[in-house]
């Protein structure tokens, strides 16, 4: 399985970026989509996730800001980010997992870089 991202860029403070994560190979389609991000210098942290039912979950910084979606034939996560702050500068990375199971795939990760 490979994940594939894109749509990181650099954009102002206040503005919005839109990140799609494309799944291949032997795709499973119960696993749980999510993005985390990470700071340099700092741990990767859980962003949102999305369950194969359109479950979402949000860390407590998104604050409303991001909406996570799934196209589940399409085995494509989206992000959708807006009223970005320089504190969500980080690298995104889109990930695809079933709990339990050895089925756990990261993306390459896209840098997000956004200006004061």
């Amino acid at each position: 399985v490979q994940l594939q991202a894109c749509g990181g860029g650099l954009v102002q403070a206040g503005g919005s970026l839109r990140l799609s994560c494309a799944a291949s190979g032997r795709t499973f389609s119960n696993a749980v989509m999510g993005w985390y991000r990470q700071a340099p210098g700092k741990q990767r942290e859980l962003v949102a996730t999305i369950t194969s039912g359109g479950t979402e979950n949000y860390a407590d910084f998104v604050n409303d800001r991001f909406t996570i979606s799934r196209h589940n034939l399409k085995n494509t996560v989206h992000l959708q980010m807006s009223n970005l702050k320089p504190e969500d500068t980080a690298v995104y990375f889109c990930r695809s997992w079933v709990r339990g199971q050895s089925y756990n795939f990261w993306g390459q990760g896209t840098q997000v870089t956004v200006s004061s």
